[in-house]
This record gives structure tokens, sequence and C-alpha cells, in this order.
């Protein structure tokens, strides 16, 4: 058990000098849903990052498309990385892509993938710009080993890209040394914020999430959202989009204006 990041809200703001926040969308500052196009940002999580991105550096670091992502959102003056950081953007001309080679093999990936989907009921294939994921949230449970079998099938083929595992979701993306713990140190240097002591905090539910709490362990914090106890690298935990919101509102009351 870890303790809960809203018990401690003033023992993190203290930490260290500015701060520097990062999080992930799905299940982070939305709840989880059947389909992905359903999860939209509450106005009231709109305004909170409004406020925080006022006084302190933002990024929201999705799996979903760059474009996706931002327009979910429609902050200005924060960073967005998609793709788990494989596609960067942000104020000031801030830019960096990852894997535009590997997209011939991404598109055939994803018609191979779609035909074998096809065959599973509930099945729900989403393409990215940077990965193709098979969502096996909504297929019979005794169907759900099919998708893992395609998509590895499909990966077997395809031995420029590898897998990652989600919540209810498998991804193929480049094979590439990068996730969203090199993300984030490559913003923190990129936006010069280990020149200022700057404490960077990372808040994300899913797998892919876990990245970031390694790489941020011995210089920053890392918050999981999550209702139960699991292994994690994060020191801190939340349980669900509703106490992300309320820890990032009590984190900007002590902030300075």
């Amino acid at each position: 058990m870890i303790p809960s990041a809203l018990e401690h809200v003033q023992k993190i703001a203290r930490r260290g000098g500015r701060l520097a926040v990062f999080l992930d969308y799905d299940g982070t500052l939305t709840p989880i849903v059947g389909h992905p196009e359903d999860a939209w940002l509450s106005e009231s999580m709109r305004e909170t990052l409004r406020s925080l991105a006022a006084r302190v550096p933002v990024a929201i670091l999705s799996g979903r498309d760059l474009d996706d992502v931002r327009g979910r959102l429609h902050v200005d003056g924060i960073v967005y990385a998609g793709s788990h950081g494989f596609d960067i953007a942000g104020a000031g001309g801030l830019h960096r892509e990852l894997g535009a080679a590997y997209l011939p093999v991404l598109e055939a990936a994803e018609r191979e993938l779609r035909e074998a989907l096809d065959e599973i009921p509930g099945a729900q294939l989403e393409r990215k710009h940077f990965s193709v994921a098979a969502h096996y949230r909504n297929v019979d449970e005794n169907d759900a080993s099919k998708v893992a079998l395609a998509v590895d099938a499909v990966a077997a083929r395809h031995r420029e890209l590898r897998r990652i595992d989600g919540k209810k979701v498998y991804e193929l993306l480049p094979d590439i040394d990068w996730n969203k713990g090199k993300a984030v140190l490559w913003l923190l240097e990129t936006l010069e914020l280990e020149r200022g002591n700057a404490l960077p905090i990372f808040i994300g539910d899913d797998r892919t999430d876990e990245d970031a709490f390694r790489a941020l362990e011995k210089r920053g914090v890392g918050i999981l959202v999550s209702e139960r106890p699991q292994v994690t690298a994060a020191s801190y935990c939340l349980n669900n989009p509703e106490e992300v919101e309320s820890f990032l509102r009590e984190l900007i009351a002590r902030l300075p204006a």
C-alpha cells in the first residue's frame, strides 16, 4: 500500500523548487469508458488545468494521437505528447516526432489486424499515427485470448514493431527505445526545468505510465490512479479522476499566484 497523495499535498508541494506537472489522459483526467471516443474532459477539470498551467509547466502524455488529445483539452500554454510520447508539441515551436519511418509497416499491420479482429465480436481497432491499438473491453471473456493471439501474429510478421499492454488494449508501435519516461526526461531537459531545480510530478493510471514513474523515482513524484492496490514504482496514489482533480486544486491553492 502506498499513501494517498491527497493526504500529503503539503509535503509534496514543499519537496522541491518549481513544480512541473505531467499527466496521462484516459483514466487520469477522465474515467475509463467502453469506447475511447466517448472519453471527454469535464469543464471542471478543464478549468482546473487552466489554473494549474497559469502557475507551473504542465504536459499531457497520452497514448492518444497528438491532435486527438489536444482537441479534447483545449487548454493553451501546455505541452501535448501523443502516441505515448512519440509525438510532442508545445508553444514556441516545440516539436519532436519519432517513428515516421515506421508508418508503412504500421499501415500493413493495421490492415492485417483489422481483418483478424473482424472475426472477434466486440473487438475494436484504433489506428493512431504511430501505433495500432486492439481494444477488447467489449469482447466476451472467452474471446479475449483471441485478440492477444491476433496481435501477436501480426507482431511476429513485423519485427520492427513491439507490443505494449494497457487496460483492455494491446498496442503495436515502433520498436524504438522510447516511452513516456524518456519523453518526460526529454521535456525536463528541453524546457530547461532541471536548471531551475524543478520537482516533476507524474500522474497516471496505466502500465505505460510505470515508465514515467520509474524515470522519476529519484528525482520527482509518481502518483498512481487506481482504486485497487498494485505493484507500482509510484510513491503515492489517488483513487480516480475525481481525486486527481481534488489533488490538483489543493496543489494550486499552495502555489504562488
